[in-house]
């Protein structure tokens, strides 16, 4: 799967090392009713994370 911005967190949530890295990163919100309707970019946003952070965060989800 090739994760974007535009990702939903309820579909890495549903990707377990996906889910391991989101929460290693300090978004502990993937297992939030209200993430579920959230794309990784909002998620990332409602927690402080800025766009270089994002995207850094979006390179370790596309790691082998």
């Amino acid at each position: 799967m090739k994760v974007t911005k535009e990702t939903s967190l309820q579909e890495l949530a549903a990707n377990k090392k996906a889910a391991m890295i989101l929460i290693d990163s300090g978004m502990h919100c993937v297992g939030c009713v209200a993430a579920q309707f959230e794309t990784l970019e909002q998620g990332c946003k409602a927690h402080g994370m800025s766009d270089k952070d994002i995207e850094e965060l979006i390179e370790k989800l596309n790691k082998d």
